[in-house]
């Protein structure tokens, strides 16, 4: 939650910052950053997939797996953000372009984006690292790294914005000082929390057979991720094409509708990491029992913080600008908030739990469909089509959530997870056993 909200913070202060200039400047800051946060779902197949397979190993006793597993996560970092960076950098126009960013925007946000791209490729690498600390339950020490690294950020962000006058590219240059400076601590809690120093080949190499249950996990979980970032910029583009006004209206509400999501993220994130370990130690009642457990609370205080973000919006927004219409827009979108949080969480929460199982494949599969025909399809039918505007838009997120967090839970309650979660334990298992005997032969 600490992390999170952290990050979130980080976000807040640039959108207040680029609010200071324009509300176009705001939108090219919200724009921008979810044409990154696209590019960023790249390096979630690979630390989603790191983090369940190496709790699944510890859960297991079998560290030298997993130490195996966290070398080979940065290999496959470096060629994802390199490749991921080299792409915003030289396309960051084009991928304005393809949102449908107004002109005024994109003339603001392709600098900004360009910027970004050397923070993406240490993200990368932030990414996978972090990934591996929370899996053997040092949470604690991630979250110091991100509390240092944030910290950094903000203090380097305002006088490089301000005083040095370079605007939004300026809050992506402190960014990526600050994303080098979590690699190095990362490096240092590695080598102290777990004894494990990278060699100067695994930076590079790609290890093909350690990291198949990685993507067996990460392919299946980010490309839910990517299809899920894939309707949002489609739903973007109709945002788009309704007006700055009205994108500018979207980024106040999605900013404080990401304040509300917070917890349930948290949620969701610890119980894969805790699922996971019970997983590999084949104890699947207690896994079952924890996932009930964390779905009612998560039900409980994700409607809570909903309510009270919808009923302080009128003052709250007028931290970010002070036009009546916009203030008005905003607020009846976060009303309709309170009704989408209750999907949202059963996504959330159960989602992780189910990736936790091994269980990676069925939530691609039929969340991909509800999410390009309800949320993207949705949003031009009634945002465009139908001429409801930002209303019709949510609405359709709404529905999107609330069909896909049903099929979710149900798939839960009906255990369609147990199969996969015997097959995982007795993955690992095997693994065990055959490290164990290459190391005996060895000795021998």
């Amino acid at each position: 939650m600490a992390e999170l909200v952290l990050g979130y913070s980080v976000g807040l202060l640039g959108l207040w910052l680029a609010s200071r200039e324009s509300d176009t400047a705001s939108a090219a800051f919200a724009l921008s950053n979810n044409v990154l946060g696209a590019f960023f779902l790249l390096f979630r197949i690979i630390s989603m997939g790191v983090s369940v397979v190496i709790t699944q190993e510890l859960g297991a006793g079998h560290a030298e797996g997993a130490h195996r597993t966290a070398r080979a996560s940065l290999g496959a970092s470096s060629w994802l953000g390199l490749g991921a960076a080299l792409t915003v950098f030289l396309g960051a126009t084009p991928l304005l372009d393809l949102v449908r960013a107004p002109a005024a925007v994109a003339a603001v946000g392709a600098p900004y984006l360009q910027m970004l791209a050397l923070a993406l490729l240490l993200d990368a690498w932030n990414a996978s690292m972090s990934a591996v600390v929370r899996a053997h339950l040092h949470a604690r020490d991630a979250m110091f790294n991100i509390l240092a690294m944030h910290a950094l950020h903000l203090l380097l962000a305002v006088p490089v914005m301000k005083w040095l006058g370079m605007g939004l590219p300026g809050f992506a240059l402190a960014m990526a000082i600050s994303r080098a400076f979590g690699i190095a601590v990362h490096l240092w809690l590695w080598k102290r929390r777990f004894n494990l120093v990278p060699a100067a080949s695994d930076w590079w190499r790609i290890r093909r057979g350690t990291l198949g249950p990685v993507l067996h996990i990460g392919l299946p979980g980010a490309a839910e991720m990517i299809a899920y970032r894939l309707a949002m910029l489609a739903s973007l583009a109709v945002v788009g094409a309704l007006g700055t006004t009205a994108l500018a209206t979207h980024t106040y509400a999605w900013q404080l509708m990401n304040l509300v999501v917070l917890f349930t993220a948290a949620i969701g994130f610890a119980g894969e990491i805790l699922v996971g370990h019970l997983i590999g130690a084949g104890r699947l009642h207690e896994a079952q029992r924890m996932v009930k457990r964390s779905l009612g609370i998560g039900l409980v205080v994700s409607v809570l913080i909903a309510a009270t973000a919808a009923a302080t919006a009128p003052w709250t927004l007028r931290l970010f600008t002070h036009d009546a219409a916009i203030i008005e827009s905003a607020t009846s979108l976060l009303w309709l908030t309170v009704l989408l949080e209750p999907g949202r969480t059963c996504n959330i929460v159960v989602i992780n739990a189910l990736r936790a199982t091994g269980d990676a494949r069925f939530p691609v599969m039929v969340g991909a469909v509800s999410m390009l025909v309800v949320m993207a399809g949705g949003s031009w039918l009634l945002g465009l089509h139908l001429g409801w505007g930002l209303i019709g838009v949510w609405i359709a997120y709404t529905a999107d959530e609330w069909l896909r967090g049903m099929m979710m839970v149900s798939r839960w309650w009906r255990h369609g997870w147990v199969p996969r979660a015997s097959a995982t334990r007795r993955r690992v298992l095997a693994q065990r056993r055959r490290l164990a005997l290459e190391a005996a032969t060895r000795t021998g």
